[in-house]
């Protein structure tokens, strides 16, 4: 995982403690929100498990979690049994939980501003910049949502013109191609990670 798409996590995870955040009036506010919040309750010196614990409900409460994971697993969720999608979609959960929340301490004294929000179609692209200490250039990401039961939900996150949906569904085709199309492959995979991070 890139510094980058770290970076991204850092305001990824305040989205868990701020679940009325996802009833604002529009999407643009939705993100700046986010952004606030995430400067306010992340610190760097909280523990490993508080912070799996505000990544574990902010996948529960700001993103569209069965959504991303269908589109993540790719033409393999119509190979994939019932019981294996299932399987897929909870550890997937676990998987992204634990990949961020042991990266976070590292980074802070980042802020974070919305440049700007449009229509695509489908749903809602929103700008923003993580601005960086030390001058560097900020780190352009755009955030897809998508309106779902009254709320917006997160869909996507782009990170430099590079889509978090579509790097993870190539990681994880990849893992299943080099065992010959085995969906359980990959699941063994994702399951060996989480134990060696839970560990």
């Amino acid at each position: 995982m890139t510094r980058r798409f770290l970076l991204t996590a850092l305001f990824l995870s305040m989205a868990a403690s701020a679940g009325a955040a996802a009833a604002v009036q529009d999407p643009a506010s939705f993100i700046r929100e986010l952004g606030s919040r995430a400067l306010a309750v992340l610190n760097p010196d909280i523990s490993v498990s508080l912070r799996q614990t505000r990544f574990q409900r902010l996948y529960e409460t700001d993103f569209d979690t069965p959504r991303i994971a269908r589109f993540v697993l790719g033409r393999y969720w119509w190979i994939a049994t019932p019981a294996q999608r299932r399987q897929f979609q909870k550890l997937f959960e676990k998987y992204v939980v634990f990949a961020y929340s042991a990266r976070l301490s590292a980074y802070h004294g980042e802020t974070f501003r919305v440049t700007g929000s449009r229509s695509d179609g489908n749903g809602f692209l929103v700008e923003s910049e993580i601005v960086h200490p030390g001058g560097q250039a900020p780190t352009r990401v755009a955030w897809r949502l998508t309106p779902k039961d009254g709320q917006f939900k997160i869909v996507d996150v782009i990170v430099e013109g590079v889509s978090m949906a579509i790097t993870q569904r190539s990681e994880f085709a990849s893992v299943i191609a080099r065992n010959g199309g085995n969906v359980g492959a990959l699941l063994d995979v994702m399951a060996q990670k989480i134990r060696k991070a839970a560990g």
